[in-house]
């Protein structure tokens, strides 16, 4: 049976214990405390602004308490929760909430502008501000209000279907229009689920939320699941390396995940040295395959580190690497979870040998119901209850999983297949080489030709040919880089992995300015 009131259950079960706290504040809120405010959000919504079964309600505000409030509100009344990417345009904005309707917005101060412009360009009906503003909220309720004014009484429904959704979370639409991936409340439970026996999770672990909860990282990595088995998570506006130290040693968290790009800003963090990481378990790394240079220097400091996989439409936790492999088995994503099947595919559909390359498909209770209104994206990528995630990998000889890319990111160079991760993993072991991406640029020879982009480390000043010798020998020749490209710093998506496509665009510029 699949619940769909967790906070009414928790308050039960565990009504003193601390679910949440606000970083920035201190402020903490019970079990019983964050289900009494999400009780009190869905009688408003649904008496004052006639949400029901399966209407939207959409969220557009930092990470903060009241994200998982309306979460967990719009799981009582069996609507859907759709939060919104602040770092996105106007117009970017106003597609998303045109193509899922939401019945109410749900705005914090910062983006009071932006709320405005879409009460003139939408037909959003009605709108709660988070918090006072000294320029006037107009129309809006503000939030802290609609909850004294509303009941406290439990939210009852008629019915109730697992398969229901409770959140739709954009696709980062790197190729296109973004999707709106439906998670209902089985594939969230299946997450769950699969996320405590994977992790060993228990009601005594603390965690920071950093990653942005309009991704399925901010979500569905540790926030949810946490929150399930009953144990504490620590809300950060953001990512902030510092900060992220800070709140690991003062919360002494016990487990932490992040992407690469997160680790590499924290090991860089004048506070790094300092920071007692004495009540860590482990550290999760997930996003894109983490360099063994970082793994080590976190090693050194006494803490065990390992990686996953998922992604938006399955979960981000359908994989693991074991701690003692870490090392040994760098780069890979390990095995399945206990609850997820997995196949490496060829472009038939037919199970390749192993250690040939092939994409990863993932059955299980953990794969979204499809995209939002777009029946042809949902027959692109699932078919006989099988998820095609677009990535490629590969199994070594003792069963490891390894992602070598995306399909769409494949280098086709003169006929042969460059896979990014194998060439960036190689370019990471450089002892100067912070971070690096490879993509391949138009070429009217071969096709393709791989370039590579590349981070220094503080301190260091590689040259392009020291880097190409490097690989020398490390790599065929086809795979070596004919150029390597020195930046500051990628262009993130809001996950935290590099942009390819925008990194793509702004190497190619330079090559057409002479550079």
């Amino acid at each position: 049976m699949i619940v769909r009131d967790w906070m009414s259950r928790r308050a039960v079960l565990s009504p003193a214990k601390t679910a949440v706290v606000d970083a920035a504040t201190g402020a903490a809120l019970t079990y019983k405390e964050l289900d009494e405010r999400a009780t009190r959000l869905a009688n408003y919504l649904r008496d004052q602004c006639r949400v029901q079964s399966g209407d939207r309600i959409s969220i557009l505000s930092q990470n903060r308490n009241e994200v998982l409030e309306a979460f967990f509100a719009a799981a009582k009344l069996t609507a859907i929760l759709v939060p919104l990417n602040h770092r996105l345009t106007l117009p970017e904005l106003q597609y998303i909430l045109e193509d899922c309707e939401p019945r109410v917005l749900i705005y914090e101060r910062e983006f009071l502008p932006v709320a405005r412009r879409l009460r003139r360009q939408t037909a959003i009906e009605h709108y709660v501000a988070l918090d006072e503003s000294e320029e006037g909220n107009e129309s809006s309720v503000v939030y802290e209000a609609a909850l004294s004014s509303a009941s406290g009484d439990a939210v009852e429904v008629e019915h109730f279907e697992a398969e229901a959704p409770a959140l739709i979370i954009y696709t980062s639409g790197t190729t296109g229009r973004p999707k709106g991936a439906l998670l209902s409340h089985r594939m969230l439970t299946w997450n769950s689920i699969n996320t405590i026996i994977g992790w060993d999770i228990t009601s005594d672990d603390v965690t920071t939320i950093n990653a942005p909860l309009f991704h399925t990282g901010g979500f569905n990595v540790l926030t949810l699941p946490l929150l399930h088995v009953g144990a504490t998570v620590v809300m950060m506006r953001g990512f902030d390396a510092e900060e992220a130290l800070r709140c690991i040693e003062q919360h002494r968290c016990t487990i932490f995940f992040g992407v690469p790009t997160m680790f590499q800003m924290m090991l860089e963090s004048p506070r790094f040295e300092a920071t007692d990481f004495s009540s860590l378990r482990f550290f999760i790394s997930g996003g894109a395959p983490c360099p063994v240079p970082l793994i080590e220097a976190y090693q050194k400091k006494n803490v065990a580190f390992t990686q996953g996989y998922g992604l938006t439409e399955v979960g981000p936790n359908c994989f693991k690497l074991s701690l003692e492999d870490a090392v040994r088995k760098a780069g890979s994503i390990g095995f399945p979870t206990f609850h997820s099947e997995a196949r490496l595919v060829d472009e038939k559909g037919r199970d390749v040998r192993r250690g040939r390359v092939g994409e990863l498909i993932l059955k299980g209770g953990h794969v979204c119901s499809g995209y939002w209104r777009n029946a042809e994206a949902t027959r692109a990528a699932m078919s006989d209850c099988w998820f095609y995630t677009g990535d490629l990998a590969r199994q070594d000889e003792d069963g490891y999983y390894y992602i070598v890319g995306r399909a769409k990111d494949i280098i086709i160079s003169g006929g042969e297949n460059i896979y990014p991760a194998e060439v960036e993993a190689v370019l990471h072991s450089h002892p100067s080489v912070a971070s690096a991406a490879l993509v391949g640029l138009p070429d009217a020879k071969w096709g393709e030709t791989p370039v590579a982009a590349v981070v220094a480390r503080r301190g260091s000043s590689p040259t392009a040919d020291e880097i190409l010798e490097f690989c020398s020998g490390r790599l065929a020749r086809y795979k070596i880089p004919k150029r390597v490209f020195f930046v500051s710093e990628f262009p993130l998506l809001a996950s935290g992995k590099v942009f390819k496509r925008a990194l793509r665009e702004e190497l190619q510029k330079e090559l057409s300015d002479g550079g």
